[in-house]
């Protein structure tokens, strides 16, 4: 017979979204049980951009110190490195954010962070290894989750049942909730090179004619996104790797002999970039925040920030209404409403910018490579003039990751 347990939220996945709304609703003393599927938050090529806004909710939170005594790298402007130099893109510090920066932070500590911090709440439950199965109903309302464990199947009945596990939702698709795609014309592969003292010691974005390597500083190596048009991975694949490394080195020549490190087609991660959002985000007794609500994107690292805020407007909305056990689907309803527009202006930004990245259909053999530099100059900042779609995206992210469409702030008070 299968164990039920019963809970007031059952929060799937642990990711931004799910830490921060199980934090949040475990300070009230709501009872709240967190399942992820995996043994632990290690994986690489994660969203790992956290921008002003974001930090102010965790200051919020009184986890700001915490927080940047993880190996945090603070960017203060948003750098290209073209063929001709280095162009400032973006600003961070003109505006009148409380940290004028953005940072970057392996995902893992940051939500090992969150999680250490929600332990100290005795209504706060994160199980590990908990595969959710499928959602369980009463009529139309859905009352919890059926998950695996390592020890078997077991179910978890709940007055909320919040899906933040991804793009891939288990919950949002369970429960019959089919997100609108919109398209995205690009991939990404993800990799690591080592990096030398020699090198520049910061995150940076490389960008010539139809190719763009966003490169992110690890200290030790380069974590590294390849950017690719929509569809071509299989084709690329189909090269020897050693066409990939060919191509790295021209681009960023800087790298030299340590593109060698790159050893095969099956070091490298894929991510198959999405751009969707569901027109309800609700049914009775289920909540999708997130990339469950809405994909985006990886342009400018807005995804991890979006889920961070969704997460606050959730717990907002709910956690009044579930320490009241009145919790209705109007209260749900408010989530929605609250964080659509800059969902919506967020993806529309992105999409700005994603038509000036993608040019070639092949780009381990373009001829483009044969006039690319044979160095890169990082110390020459330039002034080039940009195509109109990346003069408005300029504009636009900077405000954005700085200010923020609709920043949330915690309204939710502490028990302790």
């Amino acid at each position: 017979m299968t164990p039920v347990e019963y809970t007031t939220c059952c929060i799937v996945g642990c990711g931004p979204a799910g830490s921060v709304l199980g934090l949040i609703l475990a300070r009230a003393g709501i009872e709240v049980v967190v399942l992820e599927k995996h043994a632990d938050f290690f994986r690489d090529f994660r969203g790992d951009t956290v921008h002003p806004p974001t930090l102010q909710i965790l200051d919020e939170l009184g986890l700001i110190d915490r927080y940047f005594e993880l190996p945090v790298q603070r960017v203060k402007m948003m750098k290209i490195v073209s063929d001709q130099g280095v162009l400032p893109f973006a600003d961070f510090t003109t505006g009148k954010a409380r940290y004028p920066f953005v940072t970057y932070v392996p995902q893992w500590d940051f939500l090992n962070m969150l999680t250490e911090e929600a332990r100290r709440y005795p209504t706060f439950s994160l199980r590990m290894q908990a595969e959710v199965r499928t959602v369980l109903t009463e009529g139309d309302r859905v009352s919890g989750v059926r998950y695996l464990t390592p020890h078997g199947e077991r179910e978890l009945r709940a007055s909320l049942t919040v899906g933040a596990d991804g793009r891939h939702s288990i919950i949002r698709d369970s429960a019959g909730m089919v997100p609108t795609d919109f398209g995205a014309a690009m991939d990404l592969l993800w990799f690591q090179v080592s990096r030398k003292d020699t090198d520049p010691d910061e995150t940076f974005v490389r960008l010539t004619r139809g190719y763009v390597f966003p490169m992110v500083c690890r200290g030790t190596y380069w974590q590294m996104a390849y950017v690719v048009p929509k569809g071509v991975y299989e084709k690329l694949r189909r090269h020897d790797i050693r066409a990939l490394r060919a191509m790295v080195r021209r681009v960023l020549p800087f790298l030299g002999d340590r593109v060698d490190e790159i050893e095969s087609w099956d070091r490298i991660g894929f991510l198959e970039v999405q751009v969707n959002r569901l027109k309800r985000w609700h049914r009775p007794g289920l909540l999708c925040i997130g990339d469950a609500a809405h994909a985006s994107s990886p342009v400018a690292g807005f995804g991890a920030n979006l889920a961070v805020h969704d997460a606050v407007a959730a717990a907002n909305a709910v956690a009044g209404p579930l320490r009241r056990g009145r919790l209705s689907p109007r209260h749900l309803a408010r989530v929605k409403r609250r964080r659509q527009l800059p969902t919506m202006l967020t993806q529309a930004i992105q999409a700005i910018a994603q038509r000036d990245i993608v040019e070639i259909d092949n780009p381990l053999t373009s001829d483009l490579l044969d006039a690319l530099p044979t160095e890169l100059d990082l110390d020459r900042v330039v002034d080039l003039p940009l195509p109109l779609p990346s003069r408005v995206f300029r504009r636009l992210a900077r405000h954005v990751m700085t200010v923020g469409l609709r920043s949330e702030h915690v309204r939710v008070r502490s028990s302790l």
